[in-house]
């Protein structure tokens, strides 16, 4: 592997290509918001240079699963990168670290507030050595009265009021199968990056953004943080059912459920007539969204009883041949293999691992897949050389 080039490209093979191409960006996240935020700049052409501690990555040894000796958490999240590991708390890695600030474009953390002034590395160290550096810092509850509060994606799923929502009325609350927030955080963070890139690209001037895991979870919760900050109404859990619309969930088939999403009065009234039963979207108590939902423990059984004389796969055909917006509920394989059937490509390779496409798809300048995720350190000589240092933790070259 050759040495990073002074224009600052990432490709272990070729120049990096894409819309970012030219951006440099210091890595120093771990775990989820920050490395997804970084692994989609860097998918889009920008050279992101991941420093992790001498330890590495927590999620390099989060398993199972894994694909051979590293976690798949870690596979899944950080390809397009280069690794260089530093001890902060050593000096000659310090100077790495404060030579790598000055020449990025893009600076990106999720440590605690504050944690990375003692290291020269807050937002005004950063900002002094290098005026124009867009500096993104990502917590858990913001850098105010929240600042020593821990930002782990399950405690803000129950903080925020997610885990609330989440279960049926009779079960207990549950998180979601995903680390929902980490992921809604590291995109809301592109996007002040990309904003605050533009910005300096009219005016020349850097700046701090700021986002955290609190503030993102009330902002994706859209509808039911409305209710409440608008409406006054405090949502509980519906189990699978939505707090505005029915039908929209999964209803039992003659042999399984089948998601079934009747936005407005069109789609129901297609539904009805698909099921046999014109007259439901005649009758008074069905005619209009509100209407349906106010009475959809008396229209339930109704459409249920239709619903079980077919099996699930058999109204699928026939409400999607309709125009319903329906669906099976499949597992993860189910969902992969759901997309490679619609020509959607959802997985590509880098190097020999199999990671999911960048959902982005663009016609002039689409997302690359040249780097694998890195091993530790595993550009550490070329970084350091690039930067001016020797191999190691040796001074900077004459």
């Amino acid at each position: 592997m050759g040495p990073i080039s002074p224009e600052g490209n990432a490709s272990r093979e070729t120049p990096a290509k894409g819309p970012l191409s030219g951006i440099l960006v210091a890595d120093f996240s771990r775990i989820l918001a920050g490395p997804y935020a970084t692994m989609m700049l860097a998918d889009l052409g920008a050279d992101v240079i991941k420093v992790e501690s001498p330890a590495g990555d927590d999620t390099r040894e989060w398993v199972p699963p894994r694909r051979g000796d590293v976690g798949t958490y870690y596979l899944g999240v950080n390809r397009n990168k280069r690794s260089i590991a530093l001890d902060l708390s050593d000096a000659r890695d310090q100077a790495v670290a404060h030579a790598l600030a000055e020449r990025a474009d893009v600076f990106i953390q999720n440590f605690r507030p504050g944690g990375l002034a003692r290291f020269g590395l807050d937002y005004e160290s950063a900002a002094r050595r290098n005026p124009a550096i867009i500096y993104c810092s990502i917590s858990g509850f913001g850098a105010g009265r929240g600042a020593s509060l821990p930002g782990y994606d399950l405690l803000v799923q129950g903080m925020s009021g997610l885990m609330s929502l989440t279960g049926a009325p009779d079960t207990p609350p549950f998180r979601s199968g995903i680390s929902v927030f980490d992921v809604f955080t590291g995109l809301h963070s592109v996007v002040g990056i990309l904003a605050a890139l533009h910005h300096r690209d009219v005016t020349g001037e850097g700046q701090h953004i700021e986002t955290n895991l609190l503030s993102t979870a009330l902002s994706a919760m859209a509808n039911q943080t409305s209710a409440y900050v608008a409406g006054g109404v405090v949502p509980h859990r519906m189990g699978n059912s939505h707090l505005s619309l029915f039908p929209y969930e999964p209803l039992a088939t003659g042999d399984g459920d089948l998601i079934i999403a009747a936005g407005n009065d069109r789609q129901f009234r297609m539904l009805a007539a698909a099921l046999g039963a014109p007259e439901l979207a005649d009758d008074e108590r069905f005619r209009s969204v509100g209407q349906r939902n106010d009475n959809r423990e008396e229209l339930r059984p109704l459409l249920l009883e239709r619903l079980a004389t077919r099996p699930a796969q058999e109204w699928f055909g026939i409400l999607t041949e309709a125009g319903i917006p329906c669906g099976p509920i499949n597992d993860v394989r189910g969902g992969v293999e759901l997309a490679e059937s619609l020509g959607l490509e959802p997985v590509v390779m880098t190097g020999d691992v199999p990671t999911v496409r960048n959902p982005i798809r663009m016609s002039a300048t689409p997302p690359r897949y040249e780097l694998p995720p890195p091993a530790l350190n595993a550009d550490g000589d070329d970084i350091r050389a690039w930067l001016g240092f020797g191999p190691g933790r040796e001074n900077p070259a004459p």
